[in-house]
């Protein structure tokens, strides 16, 4: 092996490495906002007297999310991402602290506002892969960032679901403080300062957003399409709770939380989205996520009573839901890349809309038509992304390059 060989095959490794390392990052801190959903019950349980609030905790946490992205994201153009991402870790220990001895729902519904807005730390991550990677990799790279932090929004369910089970709702919230002040130990370690690509102030900062979606159709039609999906997505895992606290199952959160192993699919799934992506263009992939969500929903629907229809259903939906993100996420990073944080913001602010207005229909939904009701409001923000996939696609005559950027 030459020297030139051995030297690209040295920087391949360590890229494989800091990759590694952010998806890891990704996955132990957007955990955070799902740790509360295979906890509704166990909530519902301590504050009896605000039951009907309940979903309030969930939808907070999605709401408190997006306003952290639209506020603390960006700043990724502007100042090193390495410190950005430890001090957002320091501030969600002490919200989860807050969290864990909420002594009332409203503390609890305002510490998860909180955990919410403060763990956006994943919008620091992703936007580094695609700095880190070169452009023909860059899907590539981003998938493998994203596949950690699909496990972590999957596997939080299930730790969640084990330590509320055994230890009470809320040994989950200090688990995880424990988990955050280990991964910032290591961070301090192993990851490099980031390079800004920005020298505006916070406020022209914030605004240039609304130049950037204005003026980039790509990223409209990208962020209207995942919100919808993500809507979709995030009906379903609350309403899931609900359904087998109840007849026939009476399952506890350990059930409900294990549910997010079977998702791993979908975290698995991500690598292959982000070369498929690559390959053949992020619109094809998310056609194909379009059926894969519409199939799981009428899986869901006829399967109220079946634990093998649940399982078969999660991991289409899962794969549909991830492969469907990768693409739109690969997609958008090459329309600005001296503004990939900035992109990414816009994005996923739309993206979270969609997941709390999701939470909150899923819920309203189960108590005004149950099981049932609730698929057919997943099928139908589904057709409603499907819609839009099909009215912005490129008509014939567009030059090649417009169609690989769409």
């Amino acid at each position: 092996m030459s020297h030139t060989d051995s030297a690209t095959a040295g920087e391949s490794r360590s890229l494989r490495g800091l990759l590694l390392l952010l998806a890891t990052i990704a996955g132990v801190t957007v955990a955070n906002i799902y740790f509360n959903q295979p906890l509704l019950d166990d909530f519902r349980q301590s504050f009896p007297s605000g039951a009907a609030w309940i979903g309030a905790v969930p939808a907070a946490t999605q709401l408190g999310y997006a306003l952290g992205m639209l506020l603390l994201a960006p700043l990724g153009d502007r100042y090193d991402r390495r410190r950005i991402i430890l001090l957002q870790i320091a501030l969600v220990c002490v919200a989860l602290l807050v969290a864990a001895t909420a002594p009332t729902l409203v503390v609890l519904i305002a510490a998860s506002l909180a955990i919410g807005v403060l763990a956006t730390i994943a919008q620091q991550a992703v936007p580094f892969a695609a700095e880190l990677a070169p452009p023909e990799g860059r899907g590539h790279a981003v998938g493998t960032v994203m596949s950690g932090l699909l496990l972590g929004i999957l596997l939080a369910r299930t730790a969640a679901g084990f330590i509320g089970q055994y230890f009470g709702w809320r040994a989950v919230f200090g688990a995880s403080i424990v988990a955050l002040l280990v991964l910032a130990v290591v961070i301090v370690k192993k990851l490099p300062k980031s390079q800004p690509t920005s020298t505006l102030g916070y406020g022209k900062l914030i605004g240039s957003m609304w130049h950037l979606a204005v003026e980039l159709k790509g990223l409209r039609e990208a962020s209207a399409t995942g919100a919808c999906l993500f809507a979709a997505f995030s009906l379903f895992w609350p309403v899931l709770t609900f359904l087998l606290a109840g007849e026939p199952f009476h399952f506890g959160p350990q059930a409900a939380g294990l549910f997010g192993i079977v998702g791993a699919a979908g975290a698995l799934a991500a690598p292959w989205a982000g070369r498929s992506a690559d390959k053949r263009g992020p619109r094809a992939v998310i056609t194909l996520s379009l059926a894969l969500l519409a199939l799981a929903f009428v899986i869901f629907a006829f399967s109220g009573k079946s634990l093998v229809g649940l399982v078969i259903g999660v991991i289409v939906l899962d794969v549909g839901v991830q492969a469907a993100q990768i693409s739109n996420q690969s997609r958008i990073y090459a329309l600005r890349p001296e503004a990939r944080s900035r992109v990414n913001t816009v994005y996923m602010v739309c993206y979270f809309i969609g997941g709390a207005t999701g939470s909150a229909v899923g819920a309203i939904t189960w108590h005004a038509f149950g099981w049932v009701g609730a698929c057919v409001a997943g099928l139908a923000f589904t057709a409603l992304a499907g819609w839009i996939h099909y009215a912005t696609r490129p008509r014939e005559g567009a030059g090649a390059q417009a169609s690989s950027a769409q």
